[in-house]
């Protein structure tokens, strides 16, 4: 049993090695993407100076990259260490109920996806469609609602990251956060969002190796551990020298845990606001193309699913099983609650499978994971700023114009993302502190958001004022029940668990109540004539021949209530692109490309085919969201069942088998998906044949 007390955290890498990586792997990226972008304007009609390909990728994405940046985007820092975390405070329960709070929201958000595609294809922001629908009121509450998330999403990111950079090798915390969101921001410049799925995909190739790896060392190689008897033998000497209040018997390895289930609440309301206010998520679909995007975020949905449950359980119940060990970097202490909170469960059970040489596994994979999202995060922002405050409340805004204010708005954020994380670091609020926040703040504008876009009855009246209720409802309920529950309201109090699902769980219930009732007594017109006419910017942003900008506007979308035609004014101007030098290459111009791909994805749709999409991703998303989240758990907790060895070898095999299909579809699919055209660019590199690359990749 681990003696009583602290212990700081054995640093086992130097200080250099964390800078190294920070730094060092920041620039590799970066000029990973100022050479594909190279090779992207020389070869194809995409170009990043274009204003639709730096914001939406052109519409273009294939299915496999998408499921690979849904899950490279959605696994944060958090998805690792708070997932190992909270599955070493309540037993395997956790890990589950985590992998849960994430995936049934990217589930419904296929469906959801398949509307946006449907009602609002030229659409950059759902900002945009907000306003389309509702005018500037509503507008301006759901922009208040995005940029709150954009911040919670940041500070885990960069928080998380730093905290494990500074416990493994002792860099200090406050550099790290201003290193990491500034290295992300040079690649994203020069890459734009295609660069991001791009690097999401060799983010994710990298995580599942390292997944893979830990799994194999705790449950077959390392010498503390080494085979699932071992570790379930551990497991239930643990239980009984720290039984876990609340759980069957006091077992780690039960879902029968009564923390485990306030934490699945917890999680649940944090994922649904992670989703649906995060324009990250949104910019990804529509980034894909309208045939396959709802395809995607299934795919995505389940592949991200096994990246909570697998590593969560592996780390976090490795770090309870060797907290005796000598070799555990706290020894003989166990983490404290800090250090817990901090998110060092996974860097302590990787310090202790694999000593070094796991410090600096976990060192990349948490950096993996920040830079990958935070990246989509810094996109995001860039586009909300652009497209949903300069260019809609200062002045209309050129082709070349969106282009430069986006690597404005991206350089400023990461500074501003790296200030933002020291605040926060000392006012002492640490990743922990921000995933349960973030349900509280976020759950009033979910399913407003999320029917905005799916439900024609909506007006801004329902919207409007379901949102604002609920909001009104969260934080009484939220203050009520930190003061009832811990008997005092304080920083530390209101992000306890019994807190967050006191403040969480009424938004959401009340302002989904509201918003219904509202739109069945206010109802809006059914009209989507005004979400279907937005569109952008899409000109070349290089100058005409005379050396003058582009003169498409961005964001032409009029608030609601205008005429068609004025809906439509300038959808159709354009101006003259001076031709770029490139090999000889049978395509169009790179801006006559641009346009003619733009123009018929957004115009060509066949809607009853996405509204027939619609339906199934719903009875399949109801489907999945039932099965993980009931069937499944809820007969094993009304039973009051602890493992057996048996059960807990066939629950580990289960985490192995779906870890390794979530791999297969996120590092195989996109190379399968794109091998024409990696096959054309590398013939046309070596003199081959000429491209004839007709399509995105």
């Amino acid at each position: 049993m681990s003696q009583a007390g602290e212990k700081e955290f054995t640093k086992l890498l130097s200080q250099a090695t964390g800078y190294g990586v920070v730094v060092g792997l920041g620039a590799a990226f970066a000029v990973l993407m100022i050479g594909f972008t190279y090779l992207q304007r020389r070869f194809t009609r995409f170009d990043t100076n274009n204003a639709s390909e730096f914001a939406t990728a052109s519409r273009s994405i294939k299915p496999g990259l998408i499921c690979a940046g849904i899950v490279s985007a959605w696994t944060w820092s958090a998805t690792l260490l708070q997932s190992s975390a909270a599955t070493y405070q309540s037993g395997l329960s956790a890990a589950w109920w985590y992998g849960v709070g994430g995936t049934i929201q990217i589930a419904f958000f296929a469906a959801i996806a398949a509307k946006v595609k449907m009602n609002a294809n030229g659409a950059t922001t759902f900002l945009q469609i907000c306003r389309a629908r509702y005018g500037t009121g509503c507008h301006i509450l759901f922009t208040f609602y995005a940029l709150v998330c954009a911040h919670i999403v940041s500070g885990s990111l960069v928080l998380g990251a730093s905290a494990t950079i500074n416990a493994l090798t002792g860099a200090s915390i406050e550099a790290c956060n201003f290193l990491l969101p500034i290295g992300i921001a040079i690649y994203v410049i020069a890459g734009g969002l295609r660069a991001t799925f791009i690097c999401d995909f060799t983010h994710t190739v990298i995580l599942f190796v390292i997944i893979y790896m830990f799994m194999f060392s705790a449950y077959a190689t390392s010498p503390q551990l080494g085979s699932i008897s071992a570790m379930y033998n551990l497991l239930v000497k643990a239980g009984q020298e720290v039984p876990v209040e609340g759980n069957e018997s006091g077992s780690y390895l039960t879902m029968k845990s009564n923390s485990g289930i306030l934490f699945a609440g917890c999680t649940i309301a944090s994922g649904f606001s992670g989703v649906f206010c995060d324009q990250g998520y949104w910019q990804r679909a529509i980034a894909s193309r309208p045939e396959s995007t709802t395809r995607a975020y299934m795919l995505g949905g389940l592949s991200w699913f096994a990246i909570p449950w697998a590593f969560g359980t592996t780390m976090g119940l490795s770090s309870r099983a060797l907290e005796t060990n000598p070799a555990y970097p706290t020894y003989p202490y166990a983490l404290s609650a800090s250090q817990q909170s901090a998110g060092l469960v996974a860097p302590a059970a990787a310090v202790a499978l694999l000593g070094k040489g796991g410090a600096a596994a976990i060192l990349l994979a948490t950096f993996m994971a920040a830079t990958s999202a935070a990246s989509a995060e810094l996109i995001a922002v860039s586009s909300i700023v652009v497209y949903d405050i300069v260019g809609t409340y200062w002045k209309p805004l050129s082709g070349k114009q969106v282009v430069f204010w986006s690597h404005l708005i991206i350089a400023l954020a990461a500074v501003w993302f790296g200030a933002w994380s020291c605040i926060l670091h000392k006012a002492k609020i640490d990743l922990g502190w921000l995933f349960y926040i973030q349900g509280v703040c976020l759950t009033p504008a979910v399913v407003p958001i999320g029917l905005t876009v799916s439900w024609g009855r909506m007006s801004k009246i329902s919207a409007f004022y379901g949102t604002t209720f609920g909001t009104v409802c969260g934080m009484i309920g939220w203050m009520i029940g930190c003061w009832k529950v811990y008997g005092e309201i304080n920083t530390v109090n209101l992000a306890k668990p019994y807190a967050a699902i006191s403040g969480s769980a009424p938004g959401l219930v009340m302002s989904t109540l509201a918003t219904i009732i509202l739109a069945y007594l206010f109802p809006g017109s059914n009209d989507w004539t005004a979400t279907r006419a937005i569109h952008q910017a899409d000109e070349k942003a290089s100058s005409d021949s005379k050396g003058e900008p582009t003169s498409a506007h961005i964001a032409s979308i009029p608030p609601a209530g205008l005429d068609e035609k004025n809906m439509t004014e300038g959808k159709n101007q354009e101006a003259n692109d001076t031709t770029v030098n490139t090999v000889d290459v049978d395509i169009e111009s790179p801006g006559e490309a641009n346009r003619n791909l733009d123009r018929e994805l957004i115009e060509e749709l066949d809607r009853d085919l996405l509204q027939s999409v619609f339906r199934r991703a719903s009875i399949i998303s109801g489907s999945v969201a039932m099965i993980i989240t009931f069937i499944v758990p809820i007969p094993m907790f009304a039973a009051h069942y602890v493992f057996s060895l048996g059960f807990f070898k066939f629950w580990v095999a289960a985490s192995f088998i779906w870890v390794f299909l979530a791999g297969s579809f996120c590092i195989i699919l996109p190379v399968w998906e794109s091998r024409a055209e990696l096959v054309s660019i590398s013939k046309a590199l070596m003199g081959f044949a000429k491209i004839k690359t007709k399509t995105g990749y």
